[in-house]
């Protein structure tokens, strides 16, 4: 980049920066979008397809889960990373919807490109796409269908909702039944977090052996092979101290003169240790997880009063164990009182999957729970779990909102027909963004029919003669190719899904849009994601040599935009 002056001309960037403006840079920043959303839109749908991911070190991810296909790619241009990110903020807020929202952005940036060519501005399209996205939040509230969050049957709907296409789909019944389950045990006044959920992974058995534990199963083993397998009902103490004797804070140096002396300062410290282990006994409790490690000497005394002892465990068990079982972690061994303990009907070591773990059963009122999912194969186990986490999103949303709106492509085309109408009453040239945007919205039900190997036209016609007549929940079944009311179907996913993917993906795109110039510190030849990915409709190669950037490929060759 060289500024003239005089007649000098004057250095600004260093010559290691490459720099590509105007129409170049909207064009490269469009195909990385494009070419990333085109990544993902074979995977939508109960009958998308998985992509087989390896990265450098060999190991394999088989999956259709939007984001973590996303995460492996490894994707380096800036722009395509702007869309993984619309993926991410998609599974943080709410846990389903990733592929969607992607593949939203990708034809947001598709249909902006052909207003691009006719001279439409970016910052009028921004602006255009900015209000049919409000509007289309103000639809979909008024679509939405309020539910009953005790509606145990219609959350296990949704629940399969966001399994089905996935490797779960096969025990969608069993597992669509556990979740609800967990979800609704640590629903704590209309609020859930998930991370009381704990899930565990068991490779052998069918993934319809899954169980729910309500509880908490603790990845740890007594600490001596003399305390009991198993205690009935559990007295549960929490140590977040170890039961070894306190290290001085300064080196000190003791002399001993005699034996006796010696034989006094170990006297001494068996003392010190005792005294903890009594006042655990003391209160009443027979099993103790301890944060820290426990002294020889006090798992000897520990076992002589036959209480059951875990040493070591993580802060994220302890918390989990004190909402199970209703105890208070006690920094001190020497301040346990008797309530600080917590109850539970049965605590044991089990064998789960060839190892040995602490079970932790029978809560009264169980505020953490764990899952076990099981599976033929590693890989198997690990895309049911991905399943079972947009599952766990979406039952969470639907009980702390209680809106859904109908699946298979409904709402994008309801969505479509009233945003066309919508169009009519905004003025100058944001009508046309607007009615892109409407435009944009039908890739939904059109990939779903196209990934069931339906006619996609066919199915679109269809759906807009039924939204037309005022059947708003119509929608796409991709096993008979037939239209059908979604709500009667059960086929629903959480209201927050839809409105959550539209911003992220509106925002995300009016970004790339608004961007004429890249300024690169260095090489930034971006990874190739797919080479026939947008490729085709790349700039042809004018000022710049952006032109070789098909798909995803690198932003090199720009140097001639300096």
């Amino acid at each position: 980049m060289a500024q003239q002056m005089g007649n000098q001309p004057l250095i600004v960037l260093s010559d290691d920066s490459q720099r590509t403006s105007g129409k170049d840079a909207q064009s490269m920043n469009i195909t990385a979008g494009k070419a990333v959303a085109e990544a993902v839109r074979t995977t939508l749908g109960p009958k998308g397809m998985d992509k087989m991911l390896v990265d450098s070190s060999g190991n394999v991810v088989v999956t259709n889960d939007g984001v973590t296909i996303l995460k492996e790619m490894d994707i380096e241009h800036p722009a395509a990373n702007m869309i993984v990110e619309v993926a991410e903020t998609q599974e943080n807020e709410v846990g389903d919807g990733t592929t969607s929202a992607v593949i939203v952005s990708g034809e947001l940036l598709k249909e902006a490109e052909e207003l691009l060519e006719q001279d439409i501005h970016a910052t009028t399209l921004a602006q255009g796409y900015r209000e049919a996205s409000q509007q289309a939040r103000e639809i979909l509230e008024d679509i939405a269908i309020d539910i009953d969050s005790e509606d145990t049957e219609y959350l296990e709907k949704i629940a399969a909702t966001a399994m089905t296409g996935k490797g779960a789909e096969n025990a969608k019944d069993v597992l669509s039944e556990l979740v609800v389950r967990a979800v609704q045990s640590v629903a704590d006044d209309g609020v859930v977090d998930t991370d009381n959920i704990k899930v565990e992974k068991v490779t052998g058995g069918a993934i319809e052996n899954s169980e729910l534990v309500e509880g908490v199963i603790v990845d740890k083993e007594r600490v001596s092979e003399n305390m009991p397998f198993a205690v009935e009902d559990a007295n549960v103490a929490l140590l977040g101290d170890a039961l070894e004797v306190q290290e001085t804070e300064i080196d000190t140096e003791v002399n001993v003169t005699d034996p006796d002396q010696l034989q006094e300062f170990l006297d001494q410290e068996e003392q010190q240790l005792e005294e903890m282990v009594d006042a655990l006994h003391d209160v009443g409790a027979n099993v103790v997880f301890v944060d820290g490690g426990i002294d020889d000497m006090a798992q000897h005394y520990l076992a002589q009063h036959g209480i059951l002892a875990v040493r070591r465990t993580s802060s994220d068990d302890i918390s989990r164990l004190a909402r199970a079982t209703g105890a208070t972690p006690v920094s001190n061994v020497k301040d346990i009182e008797a309530d600080d303990l917590g109850h539970a009907g049965n605590v044991a070591q089990k064998d789960i999957g060839g190892d040995e773990r602490i079970f932790v059963e029978d809560v009264a009122d169980a505020k953490s729970v764990t899952l076990i999912l099981r599976g033929g194969t590693e890989h198997v186990v690990d895309e049911v779990e991905r399943a079972i986490d947009d599952s766990l999103g979406v039952v969470r949303v639907t009980l702390e909102d209680g809106q859904v709106l109908p699946g298979g492509g409904a709402p994008e085309t309801e969505l479509a027909m009233r945003l066309r109408d919508y169009a009519d009453s905004v003025g100058g040239r944001e009508q046309l963004a607007v009615e892109a945007f409407a435009d944009t919205l039908e890739v939904i039900p059109r990939t779903l029919a196209e990934n069931a190997g339906l006619d996609s036209i066919d199915s679109l016609v269809d759906l807009r003669s039924q939204h037309d007549g005022g059947a708003t929940a119509a929608g796409l079944d991709a096993y008979t190719g037939e239209v059908i009311d979604m709500d009667d179907e059960g086929v629903v996913e959480p209201l927050r899904v839809k409105t959550q993917a539209l911003e992220s993906a509106t925002e995300a795109a009016t970004m790339i849009l608004r961007i004429d110039d890249v300024i690169a510190a260095g090489d930034l030849a971006g990874g190739q994601i797919d080479s026939d990915s947008g490729g085709d409709d790349g700039p042809a190669g004018g000022p710049g040599g952006a032109g070789g950037m098909g798909g995803m490929g690198g932003m090199g060759g720009m140097g001639g935009a300096m």
